[in-house]
């Protein structure tokens, strides 16, 4: 009897042996899709272990239903990834490639590569761009678009719904993709860029890692640019990693400028047909160069030459539920397999890069001037103490706003923080708006008229009279961006008001929008979270507000000052960086915070200087190496009872088994929820340690009885 191990999209930390038939035994390889039986259900699985002899006596295995490949289209490189990190992450090892499979393969269908199509504007399509009325944007974007002349499907921003109505209506037909025209020419690097091109280029005998740590506006992007030219004239493709889906389309328009057609996009709001197509062409090589958020480091490549990480330091890179794996560490280890070069590109390092860059682990490349050569602005921290606020802003920097509005310039006003309010308090009795799943108050959204809770997104209308005492004193305490953005409407009425946040920002058109409207100084004032933060560019900005970074400075994950460093360090960067000076205002209510002083007065790699040095003398990263154990339940104590239970499985003595605590919220979405930390300077016995209580867990009954997870690495201690 021959047998072969298929793994299944399963919570299942295992493999399943099924009998093969002799007729089918020849097609079987690794990487090759079936349909199995298990359970009363039919699934699709991937083959890891070639056909195989077995004893006698397994007479109970069941029979593969059908072989779907002739060829694995699973690649055998991409396939030893996902094994790695299954093993590495601790996480079932059928789900990891069901992650790395599109929504077709998963399905057991094999769709080809369809043929790139372009459109073109219909007379009637002309016709009816003169009378659409302005609240079919999506429509009148699509039309616009196309009414200079045809464009490819990748250059259209509509989605398909959008595309099919046009067809349906006759405003748009099929065509010819016109063939995109490089750019002709390149700017001249600075010296500066050109000794860090040297530097690189010194690097492309194969693996090496490179931290690339530019300024603000040092032009770091033009390098990324440089070694991906590099790399196609090898014949090989490159994958460029970008931390959120709003720098995407930027990226993507910088590499289609320079290298024309073969630049392909891949990130979840694409349609499942979209990121198909795309994963085809990496996999058949036609896709020279791919952009995409963190899922893209799981796309097959025929001949990847390089891969480059910018923002390295942003942790979005790290999936925080289900398959809890870095992107950016993947895809340096995906590059040492396959022997190529990884290029990580930040302002602000994360504190594990710069300390395997100052360990000699990466090439450590420095860019300190700005393209412009004008020097990055210094942050001025403002107390605000005993002074009047305006919805959170103080009268300096509303005078700074000012000022710079009647100069002629634009100014950024930061806050990390959506919606109107984040507590709707009564003032007669102290009744705060608690959501009902969560451990945490309601968001007040005023627009919406909708008090949401940003954890597990439960929402309700906004009371007329307090649900205790029925009074009408309802108050909002405390600001978001919602309520910046009306405070500053009413005070520079004259000015338009553009807010960045994910409730404004619900596509890449309007993104697409604001942005334009920023560059071409149709809006004056910017209002918004982290999606202002990095990447973009704006040359008419001279003045950033930093509303508030208290919260950072009062939080308890270790991880939390080193964020507020980068995220201020990456708004303030945005300020004057096309040659006018810019200036950047903080305002706090702990001004003499050192490490706050550290910040403003000596830049962010002082601060850097100084956290690292407290993370060596307390044993945590990048000194020690941390994972969590994470449960959760409905009855209230039963994670946490459950951790308690384990605990003492942990016998490994250079490890450090924390006593199980409730998470920082312990109750999130209904699930009382607890963690139980591990810490150890060799990640070797860490990992083993762990791996062993885990495979006695999944034998555990204690353990079916709610829901548990291993996040190695973790990034969040919350």
């Amino acid at each position: 009897m021959l047998a072969a191990a298929i793994c299944l999209p399963v919570p299942l930390r295992r493999s399943f042996d099924y009998r093969v038939d002799a007729t089918l035994a020849g097609r079987l390889r690794r990487g090759c899709r079936v349909r199995v039986p298990f359970g009363r259900r039919t699934l699709v699985g991937v083959v890891v272990g070639a056909p195989r002899e077995l004893p006698e006596g397994a007479d109970e295995l069941r029979d593969i239903e059908a072989v779907l490949d002739d060829e694995p289209p699973i690649p055998a490189e991409l396939l030893a990834l996902c094994e790695w990190a299954a093993d590495y992450y601790l996480h079932p090892l059928g789900e990891v490639l069901a992650a790395a499979l599109p929504a077709a393969l998963r399905r057991g269908a094999m769709p080809a590569t369809a043929q790139t199509g372009g459109y073109a504007l219909t007379a009637a399509g002309r016709a009816a761009l003169e009378i659409l009325p302005p609240r079919h944007r999506a429509q009148r974007s699509l039309l616009q678009a196309l009414s200079t002349a045809p464009r490819s499907r990748a250059d259209l921003a509509a989605t398909a719904a959008v595309l099919r109505r046009a067809l349906d209506a006759g405003w748009i037909e099929a065509a010819d993709a016109p063939a995109a025209t490089p750019a002709s020419g390149t700017p001249t690097p600075t010296p500066e860029q050109a000794a860090a091109l040297d530097r690189l280029a010194a690097g492309d005998a194969g693996f090496a890692v490179h931290l690339l740590e530019g300024v603000t506006g040092s032009g770091k992007t033009e390098l990324y640019l440089r070694r991906i030219e590099a790399a196609l004239a090898e014949g090989r493709q490159a994958l460029l990693l970008a931390p959120e889906i709003s720098l995407t389309p930027q990226l993507d328009a910088r590499l289609r400028e320079r290298f024309g057609d073969g630049v392909h996009r891949f990130h979840s709001t694409l349609t499942d047909r979209a990121r198909e197509q795309v994963w085809l062409r990496a996999r058949d090589g036609r896709a020279r160069i791919v952009v995409g958020t963190r899922s893209a480091v799981w796309l097959p490549f025929a001949r990847l030459g390089l891969i480059v990480v910018d923002e390295e330091h942003d942790t979005s890179y790290k999936q925080q539920d289900g398959f809890r794996y870095s992107a950016r560490d993947v895809a340096i280890l995906r590059a040492q397999r396959l022997d190529v070069p990884v290029l990580l590109g930040t302002a602000t390092p994360s504190l594990e890069s710069l300390h395997n860059a100052r360990s000699g682990r990466y090439r450590h490349i420095r860019l300190q001037r700005r393209v412009h050569d004008t020097p990055p602005p210094q942050v001025r921290v403002l107390d605000v103490r005993g002074l009047p606020l305006d919805h959170g802003l103080s009268p300096p920097l509303l005078q700074a706003v000012d000022r710079h509005l009647d100069q002629g310039g634009q100014a950024l006003l930061f806050l990390n923080r959506r919606g109107y309010a984040p507590v709707l308090l009564c003032h007669a009795c102290g009744w705060n708006a608690p959501c009902t799943h969560c451990d945490a108050h309601l968001t007040l959204h005023r627009g919406r008229n909708r008090l949401i809770c940003h954890h597990c997104g439960a929402q309700q209308a906004v009371p007329r009279h307090c649900p205790s005492c029925s009074a009408t004193s309802l108050i909002a305490v405390g600001a978001g961006t919602e309520r910046i953005e009306q405070a500053l409407a009413n005070r520079f009425p004259q000015y338009r008001v553009a807010r960045f946040d994910s409730d404004r920002i619900t596509s890449h058109e309007a993104l697409e929008r604001q942005l334009a409207d920023i560059r071409e100084g149709r809006a004056q004032i910017l209002v918004g979270t982290q999606i202002l933060a990095k990447g973009h560019d704006f040359p008419g900005l001279s003045l950033v507000g930093i509303v508030s970074a208290d919260q950072a400075l009062y939080g308890t994950d270790f991880r939390a000052v080193e964020r507020m460093g980068q995220l201020v360090t990456q708004v303030a960067g945005r300020a004057g960086r096309a040659g006018q000076p810019g200036e950047v205002w903080l305002q706090t209510h702990e001004p003499e915070h050192p490490l706050l002083q550290t910040l403003a007065r000596d830049g962010y790699g002082a601060l850097c200087d100084a956290l690292l040095a407290e993370r060596r003398d307390t044993g945590l990263p990048p000194y020690a190496h941390l994972a969590l154990l994470r449960a959760e339940a409905r009855e209230a104590g039963q994670a946490l009872r459950f951790l308690q239970l384990v605990r003492p499985c942990f016998e490994a003595p250079d490890v450090t088994v924390y006593e199980p605590l409730p998470s920082g919220m312990e109750r999130r979405a209904g699930l009382a929820r607890a963690q139980l930390l591990l810490q150890s300077a060799s990640r070797a016995a860490l990992h083993r340690s762990l791996g062993a209580v885990v495979a006695r867990l999944q034998q555990m009954p204690e353990a079916r009885r709610l829901r548990w997870s291993v996040d190695v690495d973790p990034y969040d201690l919350m």
